[in-house]
């Protein structure tokens, strides 16, 4: 069974707040997700913490 970790970002493209889901049974996560309210692709980098805590930066596609 995945564990999931709902966080918060705000999206660098419209700046609206999300929720995204976080597979917290994996470390570290890099993989890119449209924004649920301007459907723009947005980069999501995840790390999750010895206690399970998800630490979640997005940023758009084209910053490196």
């Amino acid at each position: 069974m995945t564990e999931e970790k709902a966080v918060e970002v705000d999206c660098p493209y419209c700046g609206e707040t999300i929720e995204l889901l976080i597979d917290a049974s994996q470390e570290k996560q890099d993989y890119v997700e449209d924004c649920q309210v301007c459907c723009r692709p947005m980069k999501v980098h995840a790390e999750i913490d010895a206690e399970g805590e998800a630490d979640v930066k997005v940023s758009n596609e084209d910053e490196a």
